[in-house]
């Protein structure tokens, strides 16, 4: 059971949002206003990892950081229009930044929920001691289950290995020290070379680190990424896993493998929705150099970048005329065929196409 939907989506519980993003149609005025649920803002652009399947390589690392003053002003706008939930990740790790202690209290202060994406590296004692309690989820990236094979795939030390299982342990001996609703999470992406140790992975999470879940996913090529090594995995061959894998669920441990999101990465690209209809509405990305698009798979394409939170309110932004032109050219230009398979928003277009276009049989026999 994947109690947490990870492998599908949450917009059905917000039906608010949903009818006022089906009111829109091709009115801007209606759809102007429509702001977004979910962001994901990327606090600093530098990675201390050079990961084998990095889908923004291709953007260079650059060591470039959001203002923790700008973000200070940005942030409770961003509440005040709406916005529900903040996912601190990116195109660089999160965790270099050195006021995100003071971005995690003062985004939850704002009435924002907030989540980490992060190699682990970093994730130390003092964020454990003072951010924890704020974060409503914690994943780490960990893609292998042995030194030797994290070092090639993550291209780090092996050291590295054991420093991220030990800071996942110390953070999960602290929430349960002190009562915390955080959940504190593992994702690997599947792989040729670290398929083979996904079950000792789920043990080492379950029994030496005290974490949630272990999610356990296929791997998607970005539209620009400069890696390809891995754009025709054909998942067919490792969906026998899940059955080696469910005897690692517990109580208290579950294994999130997403063989239906696999299954859908071979599917015909014919079968699936035609149109793009959570952008530009339900969520969006902030770069680093605070750039703000509306969807991560298009970052750098100007066709989808709205402008920059240093140097407008993000109601300027989310309403401005960057926005309107991609409102229209996402409604009525873009061939999602070119869009990168199991984007993010994958399972929530699934969802609104549905409602946009009726398509279940015996709609109104509820």
């Amino acid at each position: 059971m994947d109690k947490f939907l990870i492998d599908s989506h949450k917009l059905i519980y917000h039906p608010q949002r949903v009818a006022q993003l089906l009111d829109v149609g091709d009115a801007w005025e209606r759809a102007k206003s429509v702001y977004p649920i979910y962001l994901e803002l990327a606090p600093v652009g530098a990675c201390n990892h050079r990961c084998t399947f990095c889908a923004v390589d291709y953007i260079g690392y650059k060591s470039v950081m959001l203002d923790e003053a700008v973000l200070a002003e940005r942030i409770p706008e961003m509440a005040r229009l709406g916005v529900k939930s903040i996912m601190y990740a990116g195109e660089g790790e999160p965790l270099l930044h050195k006021k995100i202690n003071e971005i995690v209290a003062m985004t939850k202060a704002s009435g924002i929920d907030v989540a980490f994406t992060t190699n682990g590296v970093l994730l130390n004692q003092r964020f454990v001691e003072e951010s924890l309690d704020k974060v409503s989820w914690i994943k780490v990236s960990l893609n292998a289950g042995s030194a030797e094979s994290y070092a090639a795939i993550h291209r780090t030390r092996e050291r590295d290995f054991q420093r991220v299982v030990d800071n996942l342990r110390a953070a999960a001996e602290h929430k349960r020290a002190h009562g915390l609703d955080t959940v504190i999470g593992v994702q690997a992406l599947l792989l040729p070379e670290n398929a083979h140790e996904m079950v000792e992975l789920a043990r080492i999470c379950r029994d030496e680190i005290g974490a949630d879940y272990l999610v356990i996913k296929p791997y998607s090529q970005h539209l620009f990424s400069e890696t390809h090594e891995y754009e025709n995995v054909n998942y067919q061959g490792y969906l026998t896993l899940a059955e080696q894998l469910a005897p690692m669920n517990s109580d208290t441990f579950q294994v999130v493998f997403r063989a239906h999101t696999m299954r859908k990465y071979q599917e015909d690209p014919e079968t699936r929705y035609k149109q793009c209809h959570a952008t530009p509405f339900l969520w969006g990305y902030v770069m680093a150099d605070g750039r703000v698009y509306g969807c991560s798979a298009y970052l750098l394409d100007p066709r989808f970048e709205y402008g920059n939170i240093n140097q407008n309110t993000f109601q300027e932004i989310w309403e401005g005329d960057k926005r309107r032109e991609n409102f229209q050219y996402v409604r009525h230009q873009l061939d999602i065929h070119e869009c990168r398979k199991n984007c993010r928003m994958d399972e929530v277009n699934r969802y609104l196409d549905r409602l946009v276009n009726q398509s279940v049989p015996h709609i109104n026999f509820i």
